[in-house]
């Protein structure tokens, strides 16, 4: 099964990342990070769907490093034992390290040396604080940033890119009514990931005219928005 639009959308380069200007706009911190290719581990904490991820994803793949994930509350030792084998040999990666706040000891005494050799750089994602849910023995080795929440104009500017993007958003043609996309964003509590997956809901229970064109309406995405998961009828175009 193909990768859902939240997965197909997140940034391949900095240039890419929605909002967080603050941290990825030119000039500011992370940016500079990236320019200077001078990375460091950090945590990036805020609400779900902001761009945890996706600044991660996008450092990754414009310093050109492999990007792992590793989630803290359901991968094993043995995992990340793994990844750091692949540092080594790769001579580094990017690791998302998700609900870092979670982290138990075995697996930060683990880690600990690689973020201090540098073969890994960590990107901690947590929707805690991490000054108080993080361990005083991982703060003093990152950075720490806090996200911002995304505005109305993030998630229509997002939104409005996975209908024109054919690489990474839909390869057939999509019309989204003014309304519905009005709806999306002021619906969705800033939360880019539930837009995403709420229009990849709308989409592919959506069948195409005789014209090849899915047109998404306001009760559509009404609906899509109603209901936590649907059957896909698939990406395939309607040329197949």
């Amino acid at each position: 099964m193909p990768d859902n639009l939240a997965i197909r959308m997140r940034p391949k380069n900095i240039n890419q990342v929605i909002g967080q200007k603050h941290l990825v706009g030119e000039g500011k911190i992370i940016r500079r990070m990236v320019e200077a290719n001078r990375l460091s581990s950090m945590i990036l904490y805020g609400p779900p769907g902001i761009g945890k991820t996706s600044i991660a994803s996008a450092i990754a793949g414009t310093t050109k490093f492999a990007f792992r994930t590793f989630n803290a509350t359901v991968d094993s030792k043995k995992r990340l034992q793994e990844i750091a084998e692949e540092a080594k040999f790769s001579g580094g990666l990017v690791l998302l390290l998700d609900e870092i706040h979670r982290l138990d000891k075995t697996k930060q005494d683990f880690l600990l040396p690689l973020l201090e050799n540098g073969l890994i750089i960590m990107i901690g994602a947590t929707t805690e604080n991490p000054f108080f849910s993080v361990t005083p023995a991982i703060r003093s080795r990152v950075q720490i940033f806090e996200l911002e929440p995304l505005t109305n104009d993030d998630i229509k500017q997002a939104i409005q890119t996975a209908l024109t993007d054919t690489e990474r958003g839909f390869d057939f043609p999509v019309q989204l009514d003014d309304d519905a996309l009005d709806f999306i964003a002021t619906s969705t509590n800033g939360d880019l990931r539930s837009a995403f997956n709420s229009l990849d809901l709308a989409v592919l229970s959506t069948q195409a005219d005789n014209t090849c064109v899915r047109h998404i309406t306001l009760d559509i995405i009404e609906n899509s928005l109603q209901n936590s998961y649907i059957t896909k009828i698939g990406r395939a175009s309607c040329r197949e």
